[in-house]
């Protein structure tokens, strides 16, 4: 069969996807390059996903955390289960499946002219690391930059050396909390939401970009609101239990949305009357 002739893919089929790099981040994280077999891999917008398939274990969904020099995906994955521990052991080589990119991504030109807050709980700062990315390769196209990031203990915050760069490189004000300090930590202790007292910006000409788990969400996009902020210029991506990725199964329902396809990114303005509701 001619190449021009090859029939599109099932969207349930992963295509195999070679791991050219792993790079340990902690003990229980890695972030893998992931280069197509055959082809290139299709272009995505940052805060879009893929569903990472672990031959004979099974497929979950994943945040894109960058695209590698070489032209891959690079993805930051935790290990947390069945499906995240077998991936986060593959090896250099090993073969993996992956279908996508889907879903929708994060709106930088929203935030052209404004201050920005970036504000990350746990894994979340892996999804947001293009934003940073971003903010800090176009400075110029936006005001005052923030970064805010909380984590379990020091030995869980991911991707320190770039954290450091973000704020030593590109002047962006970079604030780290953790929940339990070992005895080497000087930084802040508590909830993300005490970190927005340490940074300076204009609620009334500011937007923010928000990944965590649900608690840290609301209580940190309530707190900008509460601030002045406008919940149409919060940005926030929400997780579900995702398995089709494609809007067919209905596992990552929320109210009316699919989040696997009306999100993950949606503005607060939408998201918050369904995460007001317990248990949906």
């Amino acid at each position: 069969m001619r190449p021009e002739m090859r029939p599109e893919p099932h969207p349930m089929t992963p295509e195999p996807y070679r791991v050219r790099s792993r790079r340990p981040d902690r003990a229980d994280t890695v972030t893998l390059t992931l280069e197509p077999v055959q082809g290139v891999c299709p272009p995505f917008v940052p805060g879009q996903f893929t569903m990472l398939y672990a031959p004979g274990v099974g497929e979950i969904p994943i945040s894109i955390s960058g695209r590698a020099r070489s032209g891959g995906y690079v993805q930051t994955i935790r290990a947390v289960g069945a499906v995240s521990g077998a991936l986060c052991r593959k090896r250099r080589g090993e073969i993996v499946g992956l279908r996508g990119p889907y879903g929708t991504g994060w709106d930088m030109s929203a935030a052209a002219g404004l201050d920005v807050v970036v504000a990350a709980g746990g894994l979340g700062l892996a999804p947001l690391r293009p934003v940073v990315r971003d903010l800090a390769r176009h400075a110029s196209r936006y005001g005052r930059v923030s970064v805010i990031v909380g984590a379990r203990t020091p030995a869980t915050v991911i991707y320190p050396r770039e954290l450091a760069r973000w704020r030593d490189d590109h002047g962006i004000d970079v604030q780290v909390t953790v929940d339990h300090p070992d005895r080497a930590w000087k930084g802040p202790v508590g909830l993300v939401t005490r970190l927005i007292d340490r940074i300076v910006f204009d609620p009334r000409h500011a937007f923010a970009f928000i990944c965590g788990p649900d608690a840290m969400i609301k209580a940190t996009a309530a707190e900008l609101v509460r601030r002045g902020v406008r919940p149409g210029r919060l940005a926030v991506l929400l997780e579900r239990n995702m398995k089709c990725g494609v809007g067919r199964c209905g596992h990552c329902q929320l109210g009316p949305l699919f989040v696997c396809v009306d999100g993950p990114v949606v503005t607060y303005d939408r998201a918050a009357p369904l995460l007001a509701v317990r248990e949906l």
